[in-house]
């Protein structure tokens, strides 16, 4: 495996991108999740993030939760250890547009439920003042 980065369009004809590769593609998988609207939505995906080292991140107007974790099948030289017998979703990823060159950029990225937290104090709309935080009125006395 080459130590020297290799950019997709200096690729040599006939070589695999995989072979330059660390296998960002099998260190952890992400499922996309419904985007939240509400507090208790919100606080579903805060419960997710307080479970464990998973983060939350936006892509265009998709939510996605990301789970870390190397394949159980990810060799020492980053390549797969059942490539013949891998599984669908691995076989339908191409390295046509891979994480192989990503910055790993995204619109909202949370690694923490304050992180998300903080967000969701910031887009949503504040909670109505209970009576009990409303300021006590005295009355006027008159002189007199």
């Amino acid at each position: 495996m080459s130590q020297t980065p290799m950019t997709r369009e200096a690729l040599p004809r006939g070589e695999v991108l995989c072979s330059y590769c660390t296998a960002r593609c099998c260190r952890y998988f992400a499922m996309q999740i419904d985007r939240p609207e509400t507090r208790e939505q919100f606080d579903h995906i805060r419960w997710y993030l307080l479970h464990g080292p998973y983060s939350v991140f936006v892509d265009g107007a998709s939510w996605y939760l990301m789970v870390p974790g190397d394949c159980q099948h990810l060799q020492a030289d980053h390549r797969c250890g059942i490539y013949e017998t891998r599984p669908q979703i691995c076989r339908s990823y191409t390295t046509d547009e891979c994480e192989y060159d990503n910055d790993g950029v995204y619109d909202q990225f949370f690694e923490t439920a304050e992180q998300l937290w903080e967000y969701a104090q910031a887009v949503l709309p504040p909670l109505p003042r209970r009576a009990a935080d409303q300021p006590v009125s005295l009355p006027i006395l008159q002189a007199g």
